[in-house]
């Protein structure tokens, strides 16, 4: 349930019903948009009928979210939300965010060259995984806090944001400390415990689609960061997976719009996972900036012949520069900006 605050409602108004709602256990939070201030409820609905919402001063009109993720909806926030992953780097403005890296960290040496490269190149934020998700037990795991050290490193060497790949709840504290924004992959979407713990830090999370998840049940793991305080949350299209076989997920363009019309929150795409190939990368990334998405993540290395992780998939720094140009031409055509 959702209260629309008249234009007139003071702080004191605005206190007097959240200090109401803290006193009967549930949660609230306050939005102030451009043209109205929210306030969103949280709890059982009986007790949210004990209290006479419409008679307090300031409110204009009680409204119930009808979707089942609440603070997630167009109905809790009509604007778009702009998330601060850095000073000067957001994401869901005019300004596309653009995250690039290698898909694991390898070495401070190899990871400081393509962070100068990727930022040159027009990225405002490294990727990089310290901790990999992988399918077999027996592939590259990734360097572990040696390779948050790393990432930490790089980043204030050449001045960019980072973003890396948290999978265990345990893993969130020591994450934070290097990390600008933190990343739930597709494989953790609902690991409902990790989804909570990264919902009481204060640090952006990028969460990505699940493999075979559905719209509905993506905005509901997103529903479980925001319910529990962390409004900074980027949703990540990156392939879901079909019956095709020529590309290794099937990327959901129709999930931008959709997501869009159905969430306030900023949404990119994922087209190196989306695609599974380099060469679909710069096309993919072009379709998805023109359906409205608010950038890219993608996978970047120097020699994917000796990648130990998803080379199939990664740009050349050279390749990247190019799809950079050309992505520029795409977003001024709807009105957006590299």
């Amino acid at each position: 349930m959702i209260i629309v605050l008249k234009k007139t409602a003071t702080e004191a108004n605005i206190q007097h019903i959240a200090e109401k709602a803290l006193k009967l256990g549930l949660k609230t939070h306050i939005s102030r948009g451009v043209e109205r201030t929210v306030i969103g409820f949280i709890g059982p609905e009986d007790k949210l009928q004990m209290i006479p919402l419409d008679t307090f001063p300031g409110v204009e009109q009680v409204m119930p979210v009808l979707a089942p993720y609440k603070f997630v909806s167009r109905e809790f926030r009509t604007e778009d939300s702009i998330v601060k992953i850095r000073d000067g780097v957001t994401a869901g403005g005019k300004k596309l965010i653009i995250m690039a890296g290698p898909c694991a960290i390898e070495g401070e040496e190899m990871l400081l060259s393509i962070a100068k490269k990727v930022k040159a190149a027009g990225a405002n934020v490294l990727r990089g995984g310290a901790f990999k998700p992988r399918t077999s037990p027996y592939d590259f795991q990734g360097l572990g806090e040696e390779g948050l050290r790393i990432l930490k490193a790089v980043s204030q060497q050449v001045g960019i944001a980072t973003v890396t790949e948290v999978m265990d709840p345990r893993d969130v504290g020591i994450v934070s400390e290097y990390a600008d924004m933190l990343q739930i992959g597709a494989r953790n979407m609902q690991n409902f415990s990790l989804l909570k713990e990264v919902g009481m830090i204060k640090k952006p999370v990028l969460l990505k689609r699940g493999i075979s998840s559905t719209i509905r049940e993506w905005l509901m793991s997103a529903e479980y960061i925001l319910s529990n305080g962390n409004f900074d949350v980027i949703l990540c299209e990156r392939g879901i997976r079909t019956f095709e076989t020529e590309t290794r997920n099937t990327l959901d363009i129709n999930a931008i719009p959709v997501v869009k019309q159905k969430s306030h929150l900023p949404v990119i795409i994922d087209p190196s996972h989306g695609t599974g190939r380099w060469d679909l990368v710069a096309s993919v990334s072009k379709a998805g900036i023109a359906a409205g998405a608010d950038g890219i993540v993608v996978e970047v290395h120097e020699n994917p012949e000796e990648a130990v992780s998803d080379g199939s998939q990664s740009l050349l720094p050279k390749k990247f520069e190019l799809m950079m140009h050309e992505l520029a031409a795409v977003a001024k055509a709807v009105g957006r900006e590299v």
